[in-house]
C-alpha cells in the first residue's frame, strides 16, 4: 500500500534560472576581458608604429652621415625631419674613438606630439677617410 503514495521525481528538461544567470555572468566577464584586450592591442600597435618610424628616421640620418664625403665634425648636430606625418627631432653626437681612423656617431631621435614618448638610439662608426 505504501507504494501507491510514493511521489515520483519530475523529469528535468532544461536549465534552472540560477544556472542560466551564472553562465551569463561568466560569459560577461570573458567578453569584458576580450574588449579590454582589444583596446590594449590597438594602443600597442600605434606605439609600435611610432617606434618603427623613429628607427626609420635614425637610419635615414645615419645614411646621410655615412654617405657624406666629408667626415662629421666632432660635437653635436641637431635637426628635424618630417616622416609619417609627424615631426621628429634628432641629435647626432660625433666623438673620437681609440682608432684614429674612425669617428663614433650616436644618433638619438625623439618624436613630437603624440609620439613624444617614442625614441630611437643608434650608434655608428664612420671612417674619417672614404
Amino acid at each position: 500500500m505504501s507504494a501507491l503514495f510514493v511521489k515520483s521525481q519530475p523529469q528535468r528538461n532544461g536549465f534552472t534560472l540560477l544556472e542560466i544567470m551564472v553562465a551569463l555572468a561568466i560569459f560577461s566577464l570573458a567578453a569584458l576581458a576580450m574588449v579590454r584586450l582589444q583596446g590594449y592591442s590597438v594602443r600597442s600597435t600605434a606605439n609600435l608604429a611610432d617606434s618603427g618610424m623613429a628607427w626609420q628616421v635614425a637610419r635615414n640620418v645615419a645614411v646621410e652621415i655615412l654617405s657624406n664625403p666629408a667626415p662629421p665634425t666632432l660635437g653635436e648636430r641637431h635637426g628635424e625631419e618630417v616622416n609619417g606625418g609627424q615631426k621628429w627631432i634628432w641629435t647626432a653626437t660625433a666623438s673620437p674613438t681609440d682608432d684614429s681612423r674612425l669617428v663614433m656617431v650616436e644618433i638619438v631621435v625623439t618624436g613630437s606630439g603624440n609620439a613624444a614618448l617614442r625614441k630611437a638610439r643608434l650608434s655608428i662608426a664612420r671612417p674619417i677617410e672614404q
